[in-house]
């Protein structure tokens, strides 16, 4: 029997907060880049994290298999957020914070539409349908309802590093779609997250290497952004969420997604003055609205059943 509860007030404050953590993910990306480009500072908080995760592992007596079967899906996903953070960092070199947060967020639209081929259990409905048309059309407006006035960095640029968080985020659903499909739905969570932080820190260090990216001026922005994107954000954010999801519907949780872009998106005019385009305020609407619908639709299933709404 499922015990999982529904959303109560300690639930929704912890949401709030995560989302807030989330939301300043790519701004301190952004505002760190001149002293450590992305993709090497996405290398070494991973390293961290999976060092961090290691020794919780060793703390709560977990032993790490590779007998299981476990390790080929380990390696994809390992591939697959390695990736998502690789075209991430490199979409951030051109566009902003603020876009890059919305776009990589439309991640459940993807990894709906690749658990919907694969999983008969995750079938989508009509209103889920109607909420990934509602996205992508706030994607089309945000990429090509544009004034090329005041654009910066410039216009074409903007549209190559949007197109990489869009990338990124289907890469991240990728992610979702191989862990829900394979033997890791059954693994231990510790495990899947140690398979993803250990995979991002190798393939991300050999590209920083490639790139020619491994510079690191040791200030105290980028110090302190090499703390808060380690331990915060890839450690302690991900327990505090994989704790809810193991208390909570995760129906419901899900719905206080969109959360994150709109402080994301807050932060970056705030934090890094950046500007906001009507077409990109006008699209966010739509995506934000789209991954709601297709995200909450089993918390609004629920409610229309008890007769919440």
């Amino acid at each position: 029997m499922d015990d999982r509860k529904a959303i109560d007030g300690k639930a929704m404050g912890l949401m709030v907060v995560l989302c807030v953590v989330w939301g300043l993910q790519q701004v301190v990306f952004k505002a760190a880049a001149p002293d450590v480009a992305p993709v090497m500072l996405v290398a070494l908080r991973s390293g961290i994290a999976a060092i961090l995760v290691w020794l919780l592992m060793l703390f709560r007596g977990e032993r790490i298999s590779f007998n299981d079967g476990t390790w080929r899906a380990g390696l994809l996903i390992g591939f697959l957020f390695a990736l998502e953070y690789l075209l991430l960092g490199e979409g951030l070199r051109y566009t902003t914070a603020s876009h890059s947060v919305v776009f990589l967020y439309t991640a459940p639209i993807f990894a709906g539409l690749g658990l919907h081929w694969k999983l008969p259990a995750e079938r989508l409905h009509a209103l889920q349908w109607a909420g990934i048309l509602l996205a992508f059309t706030g994607i089309f407006i945000a990429f090509f309802w544009r004034s090329p006035q005041g654009a910066s960095p410039s216009l074409s640029n903007m549209m190559f590093g949007d197109f990489l968080a869009v990338l990124a985020a289907v890469s991240w659903g990728a992610t979702t779609v191989v862990i829900r499909c394979s033997i890791l739905a059954k693994s231990p969570v510790s495990q899947t997250l140690l398979y993803q932080l250990v995979g991002a820190f190798i393939l991300l260090m050999l590209a920083a290497i490639g790139l020619g990216k491994t510079g690191f001026n040791p200030t105290p922005l980028a110090l302190g952004s090499l703390f808060f994107q380690s331990v915060i954000m890839s450690f302690a954010s991900l327990l505090v969420w994989f704790w809810l999801l193991r208390h909570y519907l995760a129906s419901r949780l899900g719905v206080f997604s969109f959360m994150t872009p709109l402080f994301g998106v807050t932060f970056g005019a705030v934090l890094l003055n950046e500007p906001i385009e009507l077409s990109f305020l006008v699209g966010a609407i739509l995506v934000l609205a789209g991954i709601v619908m297709v995200s909450g639709y089993g918390w609004f299933k629920q409610a229309k059943r008890t007769g919440a709404m």
